[in-house]
């Protein structure tokens, strides 16, 4: 993952290149769930559901693939695109968070991966959470994944991108 961030030109990262779907669950920013999770409001379902910790809470609310059915097909073309859409997204939802909680504890996940279609399109999926001592972590060995590019981002990795 970290060679594909490297040879992606994100420079000048801005709101402009996050899909308007995912622009409007930036701007309605952040909630806390009754258990304490840090959820996006927009992608709260209607109805509470019951979650078997916090991380769990977090991630299933928060995940969501990234909008990719109108970028081209070209592997050349489409990767840059797409993690450009990613990291423009997680650096606007991870500045809402910390002016909602006041810190730079949320962190994002992004995960880059071949879609298992005749295609074959290389897929994006992007979620947050908020490790906590006592629970285990969102990807434990996040070095040994090897059927995706996965990357955890905080705040202050963000403040790198201009």
């Amino acid at each position: 993952m970290w060679e594909i961030l490297r040879t992606t030109d994100i420079t000048d990262l801005s709101d402009r290149d996050i899909p308007p779907m995912f622009l409007d669950v930036v701007e309605r920013g952040w909630s806390l769930t009754a258990a304490g999770g840090r959820v996006l409001t927009d992608l709260c379902p209607e109805t509470p559901g019951t979650y078997v910790d916090r991380l769990t809470e977090e991630t299933t609310i928060n995940g969501r693939g990234m909008t990719d059915y109108d970028l081209p097909a070209a592997p050349d073309e489409r990767t840059p695109l797409l993690v450009r859409r990613c990291l423009a997204y997680v650096r606007a939802c991870l500045r809402k968070a910390q002016e909602e909680f006041g810190d730079t504890q949320v962190k994002a996940y992004v995960s880059l991966s071949f879609a298992d279609t005749e295609e074959g399109l290389l897929t994006s999926n992007v979620t947050f959470c908020t490790p906590l001592p006592d629970v285990r972590p969102y990807i434990p060995d996040l070095e040994a994944v090897t059927d995706a590019a996965v990357a955890e981002i905080s705040l202050e990795d963000c403040s790198a991108w201009s």
